[in-house]
């Protein structure tokens, strides 16, 4: 699928977005540099782009001219993957059983309707990308914050960007889902100013269903986190998910896990569904179609999470 490119994974990384004055992703105002690959497949998941390791094809058929004008996409690739959406509709659909994502399409398309998701990035073009909003840093305790995905996916290359921010004063977290070995957690973590967390549900059995891993790794990783870094602030996240996670009892078991650190904070976050239309760019369709949370409930779940303070 598309070309395999070797690279350093010391240097470089697959990022597919950098995000400038974030405030919600740690402490002060933020960069996020989100990183393609993540081993879980969350159901509500924002970033459905950043699940694949390799970088990925995505259409939004918005910015598309209409192949009755411009058949430049079409023309570029040779595997017959483009195609006319149908009779009634000027689009174009992309066949993904044809198509070996070798991004001809995505260099031909005029209105970048086409477009890449995850690029081959270097320590420098993070660093250089952080520190033009270095200002902001100084005033609010900011930083940079890796996300994604699953930034541990891609720890040796986090944690050579991590050596560099250190020497550069750069005050640094990261998001993570706690999957991951932790020789490479422990790695990353001597290199950070803060961590967030997710613990999404103590049943492993829900857990399995809607992210399609166990949590067992999850929850060994914390109770590490906290022995190891007993100094490292910890934010452990839950977003709530109408049939997942959104009982009293769901929200009480993880409060009582993680209880009892003085370097340890929890919230809540409020399901949304603010990343479905990329599913429809990545010719997927968004498993929690229709599925709501109740506000009210959201606000008597927060009280239980908000005791542990």
């Amino acid at each position: 699928m598309g070309e395999t490119i070797l690279m350093d994974k010391k240097k470089y990384g697959y990022v597919f977005n950098i995000q400038h004055y974030s405030v919600h992703d740690g402490p002060g105002i933020r960069t996020i540099v989100f990183l393609k690959g993540c081993p879980l497949k969350c159901q509500w998941c924002s970033n459905p782009e950043s699940q694949l390791s390799h970088p990925e094809l995505g259409y939004n058929p918005n910015k598309c001219i209409g192949i009755s004008k411009c058949l430049r996409c079409a023309e570029a690739c040779v595997y017959g993957a483009v195609k006319q959406d149908s009779e009634e509709n000027d689009k174009i659909a992309i066949d993904r059983e044809l198509c070996e994502e070798c991004m001809a399409c995505t260099k031909a398309c005029p209105s970048k309707a086409l477009e890449v998701f995850g690029k081959q990035t270097s320590i420098d073009e993070i660093i250089q990308a952080v520190e033009k909003d270095s200002a902001f840093y100084a005033r609010s305790g900011g930083g940079l914050t890796f996300s994604g995905g699953e930034p541990l996916m891609q720890a040796d290359f986090i944690t050579e960007v991590l050596k560099v921010a250190r020497r550069r004063r750069i005050n640094a977290t990261i998001e993570t889902c706690g999957y991951a070995e932790w020789s490479q957690f422990s790695k990353v973590c001597q290199h950070l100013n803060s961590l967030i967390m997710d613990i999404k549900c103590m049943d492993d059995e829900k857990h399995k269903k809607f992210t399609n891993a166990s949590n067992e790794l999850i929850l060994e990783n914390f109770k590490k986190l906290v022995v190891e870094f007993p100094n490292l602030p910890i934010l452990i996240r839950t977003p709530v998910i109408p049939g997942f996670n959104d009982t009293k009892e769901d929200i009480q078991a993880i409060v009582d896990f993680i209880k009892g650190h003085s370097n340890v904070r929890y919230e809540l976050l409020p399901y949304h569904r603010l990343g479905q239309q990329k599913y429809n760019y990545l010719g997927k369709k968004y498993p929690l179609e229709g599925v709501k949370l109740d506000d009210e409930l959201f606000n008597r779940l927060k009280v239980i999470a908000d005791s542990l303070k």
